[in-house]
């Protein structure tokens, strides 16, 4: 049979059934939509409501902060400039502070906000959301077991930082690393040493600081003289020498209270020490430690009071004659038992 023939032969559809069925049809699409639309419509607009509330009060809260932050720069500059600014304020230091602590609160801040209105859309959608959170919470405990380092190191950067522990400028001791602090980071603090190295120090690594430059330091400086010496008149020297000091520039600043002699440290043979202590202006220690011992010495020589540089030589120890010489052996006698016993035995004469 052919395909004219096929064609002829099937039934042909009914116009009437299939434009009943598609009126049907939109009808009950009309009446779904005309049902729903109204539930649509109000989720939509809860969801606008949301993402608009979220980015004002986003916004308004980063804004707020900025500005906190910048009232605290524009305080430190303006103390900056005066002689209370020099000795405690650090403006740098100030700056780098609260940057961090700004930069560490409009973080958390957009986290919280943003994090809060994306579960509010996903609850006006109807979703579950306790699956989804149980599976945030799994994945945040893997990455925490995974970049627990990382956090470490962020969490003692950030107490570091509001605790104000060092700051720019500050001569830290670190534990790992020691030196002068250029940059204070969340995850790492940067240092530069004495020989001018950088030194890059995990803020979780750090165990223990010892802050040089908070408060004041105390320098200390030993003069030995020898015991035959009139103490009275090292004590006037060393008193006249550290006036003198007082009173010159830049030490003057950098003396924060007057020299004292503490008095004898130590009293040996052939020396004694007198003890010199000051208190400082924080990091100056050194510094006046040398110029104090400079100008003592100085002094020391022009009152004629001789100075111990170090402990007597001590002569060398006579040599031993008998140290090369080997032990006597009992083979050296031809007498004696050891050596008779190691005697050849004679040739018997007898036939």
């Amino acid at each position: 049979m052919s395909l004219s023939a096929l064609l002829a032969a099937a039934p042909s559809p009914e116009p009437g059934g299939s434009l009943d069925e598609a009126a049907k049809q939109a009808g009950d699409a009309a009446g779904w939509v005309e049902e729903n639309w109204s539930t649509w419509l109000n989720t939509g607009l809860r969801i606008v409501l949301i993402a608009a509330v979220a980015v004002v009060l986003r916004h308004l809260v980063r804004r707020a902060l900025s500005k906190f932050i910048e009232r605290m720069n524009r305080s430190a500059q303006a103390v900056q400039g005066t002689a209370l600014g020099s000795l405690l304020v650090n403006a740098e230091r100030r700056r780098q502070r609260s940057e961090a602590i700004g930069s560490v609160l409009r973080s958390v801040a957009s986290f919280l906000i943003l994090g809060t209105a994306a579960l509010m859309i996903l609850g006006a959608f109807q979703i579950n959301l306790a699956p989804l959170l149980a599976s945030a919470g799994v994945a945040g405990v893997a990455l925490g077991f995974g970049a627990r380092n990382l956090v470490t190191d962020f969490l003692s950067g950030v107490f570091m930082i509001l605790e104000d522990q060092y700051g720019v400028g500050d001569q830290i001791d670190a534990g790992v690393a020691s030196g002068e602090v250029i940059e204070v980071g969340l995850r790492v603090t940067k240092l530069r040493g004495e020989n001018g190295a950088i030194w890059y120090v995990r803020n979780g690594e750090v165990k223990r600081i010892g802050n040089l430059s908070q408060g004041w330091s105390t320098a200390h400086v030993d003069v030995q003289v020898r015991p035959t010496e009139d103490l009275e008149k090292v004590r006037a020297v060393i008193d006249e020498a550290a006036r003198g000091m007082a009173k010159e520039d830049p030490w003057t600043e950098r003396l924060w209270g007057p020299v004292e002699i503490l008095g004898l440290d130590t009293v040996l043979l052939d020396s004694m020490t007198v003890r010199v202590s000051a208190k400082t202006m924080p990091g100056q220690a050194t510094g006046v430690e040398r110029e104090l011992r400079w100008r003592i010495k100085v002094a020391l020589d022009a009152a004629g009071v001789s100075m111990v540089t170090g402990a007597p030589e001590e002569a060398p120890a006579a040599a031993d004659p008998t140290a090369g010489m080997a032990a006597p052996s009992a083979y050296a006698s031809a007498i004696s038992p050891q050596s008779l016993a190691a005697a050849p035995i004679p040739p018997s004469t007898t036939k």
